[in-house]
């Protein structure tokens, strides 16, 4: 009896879809049942050659190689899972396999995962496509009731392929040229250097930034608190001097005239559903949590739990389709912090989103982050779990409930011939916000006291106000996964068409990958954090200096995205664009080649590499400071400092552990400071368990950076450790 392949990206979704199949038979690396072998990926086990993979002379980092134009471009199986690679290939391989069905992740990486693997192993078979945004089994089941032709996914293959190439032909030959020039690990690429030339961008806005002070007028009555405007509606002037003559003018007034009073009926409706960076925002705003802390744990509910649909999606929005599957969805989520609001929905007649949450036409790959119809096992979930599950089933469930309704209040006092108003509201129905009722919400505060028209008000008095105007505030991981997501603000005069493409295509690096990317300029030293601020450092700024102008803007970007969209539509050929990219790739090597500016590391220590001899250089991590070698070829570096999670048992905040080996010391901003043998005593002595050595060293492995997941990323990576 004939047989199909299921390749799934991962073991975790391999799992899944084996169980639904009926596939119980474990073999080494694939699972089987009488009609299906499913096996898995993880990640991608298939890249592209390195440089050397063309040719000896590659080994070697010489200005005169460059540019290195593949012709064709190799690919070669990733060396840390070559046995995966090759238990997916010997499944292919069978006698008794007659199809295969990819079951990645549904979308452009996704497919480039699958189909380098099939090309790799030289699969000759029919290919069919597994095209699901969640992995429950209903979700896995229907699906495979509807498979699609692989062939219909040729298109969006190859604009896979030409966004891998072209990465690959830029990124590579730029940061060689880069590196083999300044002699000093300096890495660009078309999403990761125009994110560090927005964050160099708004440092040089507030460096720049001049305060104005601005003045204002306040009418205090004994249960309210008026605002002066002007005849234009301003409540502000940057005439001070003006301001002044009001106040005098209006000094022996005390009592104004209610000259109206309006109430207009106000609605809001329920915030959109979640994408990835929308999540990823909430959660930095809420918690202080990376883009990567996100995406990882959202992962966990995904995979392990089963408890949301497929994580990686850039749309707000449901299809259509889905309508049949909402009231289960709600009904999965009848547990604990949300039964009286499920309770509230499932008595109603019928249940319906608020309008535009349903919408075919924006809603590309995968659909909003939403519930599935498998209710979780709430304790086994972790708290970081619980929190972002918490978030994303309240967001989910708010949509259905009606708006947040109230009326607001205007009242306008005439004092001494000057318009002063007063606003307020009063709540009429709390619709969706009663969703949030058990959070730690404001109390609403803005109900205005009852005046009526022509009533005289005694006036306690008039004051005068003052404030200065700010510059725009520093990035934050959640602010600057914004500015990727539309960089239309850094993109001065670019086309009108580039912008909106931009806007279309979710702007700088997907939602899959911005977290990668924020971490790799973190990672190469580019970037820093102060608090939750993120700034330069002298490295990056340097780098924006040498590297060419085209390679900063995020326009490139949207002129990729416009023509990787034609390709995944048929409408050009992956040729055209990488005869461009080639050209591209040689003008920016020749004006690196020619350029005549100097890189300078400012921040030499008087410590000596112990693996060269050359000077370490001190550098801000993530989290902590590290001992860098200068010399790419060495590439030594160790942790000085490292920010942990243990508290001060002073001030309550996090410990930076100082030090080497048995010396190593915890101190804290407020002047505490501990050894880690008495830190671990008193630990044990407050009902811990006493950290072992391995305990330590597992510990310190999980505040290290987490490496970027790309092909380009682990092509360069292993480039920096020649």
């Amino acid at each position: 009896m004939s047989k199909s392949v299921v390749l799934a990206e991962k073991p975790s979704v391999a799992r899944d879809i084996a169980r639904v199949l009926g596939c119980n038979k474990k073999g080494n690396g694939f699972l089987e049942g009488q009609k299906y072998i499913v096996t898995w990926a993880l990640g991608h086990l298939v890249t592209h050659a390195d440089p050397e993979g063309y040719g000896n002379e590659f080994k070697e980092w010489k200005l005169e190689h460059l540019p290195i134009i593949p012709e064709p471009f190799k690919l070669t199986p990733i060396r840390q899972t070559t046995k995966q690679f090759n238990a997916v290939k010997a499944q292919l391989r069978r006698s008794d396999v007659n199809e295969v069905i990819i079951a990645t992740d549904a979308g452009r990486e996704g497919e480039l995962v699958a189909r380098w693997t099939l090309e790799m192993a030289k699969n000759r078979k029919p290919v069919k496509r597994l095209w699901i945004s969640s992995v429950t089994d209903k979700a896995i089941k229907d699906g495979f009731n509807n498979l699609k032709d692989g062939r219909q996914y040729e298109n969006l293959f190859e604009a896979a392929v030409a966004r891998a190439e072209a990465d690959w032909v830029v990124g590579i030959n730029a940061t060689r040229a880069l590196t083999v020039k300044y002699n000093a690990q300096l890495s660009t690429g078309r999403v990761q250097t125009p994110t560090l030339a927005m964050i160099a961008e708004r440092e040089r806005q507030i460096r720049e930034f001049k305060p104005k002070s601005y003045y204002g007028l306040q009418a205090l009555t004994e249960t309210a608190r008026f605002t002066w405007s002007d005849k234009a509606g301003q409540t502000q002037s940057f005439n001070k001097e003006a301001v002044e003559n009001l106040l005098k003018k209006l000094d022996g007034v005390h009592s104004g005239k209610v000259i109206d009073v309006k109430t207009a009926p106000k609605q809001q409706p329920a915030p959109p559903l979640f994408d990835l960076t929308e999540l990823q925002k909430e959660a930095h705003k809420r918690w202080s949590w990376s883009a990567k802390e996100t995406l990882s744990t959202l992962q966990n509910l995904y995979e392990r739990h089963k408890a949301v649909t497929y994580p990686r999606t850039d749309s707000k929005h449901l299809t259509s389709d889905m309508a049949g599957t909402l009231k289960e969805r709600i009904k999965a989520v009848d547990i604990g912090p949300y039964r009286k609001s499920v309770n509230v929905l499932l008595r109603s007649s019928s249940i319906k989103p608020q309008k535009g949450v349903i919408d075919d036409k924006r809603v590309s790959d995968h659909h909003a982050i939403i519930p599935t119809e498998e209710t979780p096992i709430y304790q086994n979930l972790s708290d970081k779990e619980q929190r972002l599950y918490d978030l994303i089933v309240k967001r989910f469930l708010a949509v259905f409930f009606g708006p947040f309704r109230y009326e607001q209040v205007t009242a306008e006092l005439d004092v001494g011939g000057e318009m002063f108003k007063a606003k307020g509201r009063t709540v009429t129905d709390d619709g969706w916000k009663a969703v949030y009722s058990t959070d730690e919400e404001e109390e609403d505060t803005d109900r205005l006291p009852a005046f009526s028209k022509g009533e005289e008000v005694k006036i306690r008095a008039v004051v005068m106000t003052d404030g200065q105007t700010k510059p725009p505030a520093r990035f934050n991981e959640g602010t600057l996964l914004a500015a990727m997501e539309n960089p239309a603000q850094f993109m001065a005069g670019e086309s009108k068409d580039l912008i909106k493409t931009l806007g279309e295509t979710g702007g700088l690096g997907t939602v899959a990958t911005r977290a990668d990317i924020i971490e790799k300029l973190f990672s190469s030293f580019v970037i820093e954090k102060k608090g939750n601020d993120i700034f330069t450092t002298s490295k990056g700024r340097q780098l924006l200096e040498l590297v060419p102008e085209d390679l900063k803007s995020p326009a490139l970007t949207a002129e990729w995205e416009q023509s990787l969209t034609k390709i995944a539509n048929g409408k050009l050929k992956k040729e055209a664009f990488m005869k461009e990219m080639v050209d591209f790739s040689k003008k920016t090597v020749k004006e690196i080649k020619t350029d005549d500016k100097k890189f300078k590391h400012d921040n030499v220590t008087g410590k000596m590499c112990p693996d060269c001899g050359k000077p370490l250089l001190e550098v801000n991590g993530k989290r902590g400071k590290m001992l860098v070698c200068q010399d790419r070829e060495c590439g030594h570096r160790r942790n000085v400092s490292q920010l942990t999670n243990a508290r001060c048992p002073n001030c309550k905040k996090k410990l930076e552990l100082r030090g080497e080996g048995d010396g190593r010391i915890f101190v804290c901003k407020c002047g505490h400071r501990e050894k880690l043998s008495a830190f671990e005593k008193r630990r044990a002595q407050s009902g811990g368990k006493k950290a072992d050595k391995r305990d330590v060293q597992k510990y310190m492995k999980k505040q290290e950076e987490e490496p970027v997941n790309t092909a380009l990323a682990d092509a360069l990576k292993k480039m920096f450790e020649k």
